[in-house]
């Protein structure tokens, strides 16, 4: 079992910055892959990053790509994604998840056994 608890989410103007934290118990944290989701109003919940175990490697949805980075530290047990140059288009709930299967980064859904209960990311004009 792995339990996730999302923070840092709030109201910041178009061009702001964000850090979400993710902080995650249960399993050993380093066992498993952390992807990042986000789901606005109306909208099916998209994948936005991914990282490795080690967090070696990193995986990106191209809309965030260059804007977004996630990181995580296996000593904390914590997982970040830190957001510049925020846009309106950006404003949803943001999920932090978990995929046990040991298998290469995933942006299904399908893949993440465990999910945070997400944190709402607001973006004025």
């Amino acid at each position: 079992q792995v339990q996730l608890v999302e923070s840092g989410g709030g109201l910041v103007q178009a061009g702001g910055s964000l850090r979400l934290s993710c902080a995650a118990s249960g399993r050993t944290f380093g066992s498993y892959a952390m992807g990042w989701f986000r789901q606005a109003p109306g909208k099916e919940r998209e994948f936005v990053a991914a990282i490795s175990r080690s967090g070696v490697s990193t995986y990106y949805a191209d809309s965030v790509k260059d804007r977004f980075t996630i990181s995580r530290n296996n000593i904390k047990n914590t997982v970040y994604l830190q957001m510049n140059t925020l846009k309106p288009e950006d404003t949803a709930v943001y999920y932090c998840a978990a995929d046990t299967s040991l298998g290469i980064l995933s942006r299904r859904r399908e893949e993440y056994d465990y999910w945070g209960q997400g944190t709402q990311v607001t973006v004025s004009s």
